[in-house]
């Protein structure tokens, strides 16, 4: 890896110089735009709309347009100048239990690294910070740009993670928040049920990005010349009409999955409930027609 920033945490009247790392990276297939035809490369140039001229990069900035359509041009000696007291510091500004920072504020998550000559003051606030069972909630400006973020350990590293600003969050203002809806007692012990059976420690590796591999093998396939085949659509359950139903069925379903046996899809529910287990035809496998 490859560190992207270098600065020094701020705890007290400790300093800590520390190497920041981006912590995940994107494992997207990517792709260009290309000319049907031929294949070729689709190439884009800066244009001004003024003069129309093409712009090397060396001439462009930062503009900011105002309600009049005006444009303010920023430079980067305009960004330099701002008074960013956190330029090179991650400044802790409290200490706070993680559970009451709602996930909804992370943004991104950065791994820190210590100096050479910061290895024991990083292991010493490193040992508190994971005794106590709390995060510190720091202040960091990362690519001119200042942003509250907390410091959490992982692995023995420490994990500095960028938050939103709290006007960044939007207020959901959905109709039905509104609705005086009524859910009987036994559907919602229904409901609970489910969740209990279905409880399960998390384990990442148990996941994987089925998109993704799907579209490498239509590369692979479509590389060694071979005829790309669609997968069986899966039959997409409509709204349940009887809820109890529903859930009754997603119980019994998920009780036999946890038993051993082969993963069981909850039986849908019809007009009038059901209490025998539907048969349902195989899916239908797509065919491609011939040119």
């Amino acid at each position: 890896m490859r560190s992207i920033w270098k600065g020094a945490i701020s705890f007290g009247l400790v300093t800590i110089p520390v190497k920041l790392y981006s912590a995940t990276e994107q494992k997207d297939v990517s792709f260009h735009q290309v000319h049907r035809k031929d294949g070729g490369r689709i190439r884009y140039k800066r244009v001004c709309t003024q003069d129309g001229e093409e712009v090397p990069y060396s001439d462009i900035a930062k503009g900011y347009e105002l309600p009049s359509g005006e444009m303010v041009v920023l430079t980067d000696e305009d960004f330099e100048d701002l008074p960013l007291t956190t330029s090179r510091r991650i400044d802790v500004l409290q200490f706070t239990p993680a559970e009451q920072i709602d996930p909804i504020y992370f943004a991104k998550s950065y791994f820190l690294e210590p100096d050479a000559q910061g290895a024991k003051p990083y292991v010493l606030l490193r040992n508190a910070l994971e005794s106590s069972g709390q995060v510190a909630v720091v202040k960091v400006a990362l690519r001119q740009r200042e942003s509250l973020a907390t410091l959490r350990v992982r692995d023995g590293v420490f994990v500095l993670e960028t938050m939103l600003w709290p006007d960044e969050v939007r207020t959901p203002d959905f109709g039905f928040l509104e609705e005086d809806i009524d859910v009987r007692a036994q559907e919602l012990k229904m409901a609970e049920s489910l969740i209990t059976t279905m409880e399960s420690d998390f384990d990442p590796s148990e996941y994987h990005d089925t998109y993704r591999e799907a579209l490498q093998q239509v590369i692979e396939a479509k590389v060694a010349g071979k005829e790309v085949i669609a997968a069986p659509e899966e039959e997409e359950a409509g709204p349940a009409v009887d809820l109890m139903a529903a859930l009754r069925a997603s119980v019994e379903a998920a009780k036999r999955e946890r038993e051993g046996g082969e993963p069981a899809k909850p039986k849908k529910a019809a007009g009038k409930a059901s209490s025998k287990e539907e048969e349902k035809a195989p899916p239908k496998r797509k065919t491609r027609k011939s040119a």
